[in-house]
């Protein structure tokens, strides 16, 4: 018998926010191994011979060791019936593509070791290199949220991968104080998702590790 995965992860990192959330969304127990980032635990020798990209996170499951949020939740959604993806193609397309627009497009330029040096050569403050992309992120998923089906939630009533990665954003755009009432749609969606207990469970102030 498979033991329970092992999720190596760091509290504040939105990618390990993810596939807590997934994991939760499953009831998949799991254990967590913190990682912590600002002492450069990723980029040991330990950590490096399980993910070489010295990233998190990194889930030990089904006897394998997978990295990358959004294939981890794509694993999962395929071995443990997630539904987190539509059957039907070009609305599956249209998921991935509001999953992507966060995780592919807003995340990589905010990603502190990015902000950082690119705001050591550009001269200007975090804060607004954080606001600017942030802001101009969501304003593009606002967009592309009110072109597609109404509903509860990023793409109808049924919880997908979309609303999986918009939360841990939604988290990092409140931490550099981003007004998120120029996004009605996306913070009403927000608003229920975080209702629910499995991404409750999930929120780093949940997982934060004891000082």
């Amino acid at each position: 018998m498979l033991s329970e995965p092992i999720l190596h992860d760091y509290w504040r990192s939105s990618s390990s926010y993810r596939v807590r959330i997934g994991l939760n969304l499953l009831n998949q127990p799991y254990s967590g191994v913190a990682i912590d980032l600002l002492s450069a635990e990723q980029r040991s020798a330990d950590y490096l011979a399980r993910n070489p990209q010295g990233l998190v996170p990194t889930i030990e499951i089904d006897g394998v060791e997978l990295t990358q949020s959004l294939a981890i939740l794509e694993y999962l959604d395929e071995t443990r019936g997630g539904g987190w993806l539509p059957g039907e193609p070009k609305d599956k397309a249209r998921v991935r593509a509001l999953a992507y627009a966060i995780a592919m497009e807003i995340h990589p330029v905010c990603n502190l070791r990015v902000a950082r040096y690119a705001t050591s050569l550009a001269g200007t403050s975090m804060v607004d290199w954080m606001v600017h992309f942030i802001s101009g992120g969501l304003e593009d998923f606002e967009a592309m949220l009110n072109r597609g089906p109404s509903g509860l939630y990023c793409h109808g009533d049924v919880i997908s991968l979309a609303d999986i990665c918009l939360v841990p954003q939604i988290y990092n755009a409140r931490r550099w104080d981003v007004d998120l009432k120029q996004f009605p749609r996306t913070a009403a969606i927000t608003s229920r998702l975080e209702t629910i207990e499995a991404f409750a469970d999930a929120h780093p102030d949940r997982v934060q590790p004891a000082p």
